[in-house]
């Protein structure tokens, strides 16, 4: 009986030893788990970076990015934290916010839910859509190609009820925020809702109280922003022009032949360039042109549609560097306006 008690005593304690061994490999096994899940295993020498995955990129696509960077700390438990969590098979392209500090738990979860952080985009006061989509390309993941061949492709224009001359009058200069991996497709659709949503009943209640068309209100507005660049004075100018479409004038605005020049920066314009035969140029055509001369921003849009009621019909850049112009109501007093613009250049040594 001592021996067999013995024994039992004996199978026990190995019994506890081999349990007690059991639990400490679990406990360590489990352990190893839970670090690599939720251990700190992205390290940055800045607060945050930008992880960019192009669209169509496959989980291997995505391995290969992170492995040539040298944020993480630990490619394998990655993986296999990865692994368990099926990312392979939720992989979303786009533009994703590293933060310091992630765990491979956050760093999976992000990356698996698309979460992708919104670019923001700021555009303004582009001549030609190749601008815009050279502008664009920069912050975007479509090249300058893609996005010019569709902004300018016949199908969209006709979808945008717009035409080739007046298409760039669709995109309203503003900031915007857009995913990075934004198609053609989806920022000319983004566009023309901005563009609906702009003119409202209001607005277009007072394009049509001054005698214009959306279009003509954004041609004109185009003109007005190329005359001066201080807001405050943009109602004026536009109050001018359309008291000279009202009279049946020509509106013999120089950026207008700047524009019919193909040379929109153009700094003087001489007396040879006023003779340039296009449909652009003011001086010789009646009207407004058949399109804008450039993309006008809200504010220039507002000035035609809030223009100021005057008398005046002529303008000339003040003798000064302010940007800002004389108005006159008669032909002798823009002469005046106009010699002491020409003193003013002589005395400065401009030519």
């Amino acid at each position: 009986m001592a021996t067999a008690h013995k024994q039992s005593g004996e199978l026990k304690r190995v019994a506890i030893v081999v349990l007690s061994a059991a639990i400490l490999v679990g406990f360590s096994i489990a352990y190893g788990a839970y670090k690599k899940v939720y251990q700190t295993n992205v390290s940055l020498n800045e607060e945050q970076i930008e992880l960019y995955l192009p669209t169509h990129s496959s989980y291997d696509d995505l391995l290969s990015i992170i492995d040539t960077s040298s944020w993480l700390i630990d490619h394998s438990s990655f993986q296999w934290v990865a692994s368990i969590k099926n990312l392979k098979n939720h992989i979303h392209p786009g533009r994703y916010i590293i933060t310091d500090g992630l765990s491979n738990n956050d760093l999976v979860n992000l990356l698996r839910s698309g979460n992708q952080t919104p670019v923001n985009i700021t555009f303004q006061r582009f001549f030609y859509l190749s601008d815009l989509a050279g502008h664009l390309s920069y912050r975007l993941e479509p090249d300058s190609i893609s996005f010019a061949s569709y902004f300018t492709s016949d199908s969209v224009i006709a979808s945008t009820g717009l035409a080739r001359q007046t298409a760039i009058s669709l995109y309203l200069p503003n900031t915007y925020e857009f995913y990075w991996n934004t198609s053609p497709q989806q920022f000319v659709l983004r566009m023309q809702r901005e563009y609906e949503s702009f003119w409202n009943e209001e607005r277009r209640l007072k394009a049509e109280k001054a005698g214009l068309s959306e279009i003509e209100v954004s041609i004109l507005a185009s003109i007005v922003e190329s005359e001066t660049k201080n807001i405050d004075e943009m109602p004026s100018v536009a109050g001018l022009y359309l008291n000279r479409l009202k009279k049946g004038m020509k509106l013999q605005s120089d950026p207008t032949v700047k524009f019919a020049l193909g040379d929109p920066t153009k700094q003087r314009i001489y007396t040879n360039d006023l003779k340039v035969n296009s449909p652009y140029n003011t001086y010789l055509n009646e009207g407004l042109p058949p399109g804008p001369i450039l993309m006008p921003s809200i504010q220039s849009i507002e000035s035609v549609l809030n223009a100021k009621d005057h008398n005046y019909i002529y303008m000339c850049a003040k003798p000064d560097y302010s940007g800002y112009h004389n108005f006159a109501k008669t032909y002798n007093q823009h002469l005046s306006n106009r010699k002491k613009y020409q003193r003013f250049l002589r005395k400065e040594g401009i030519r």
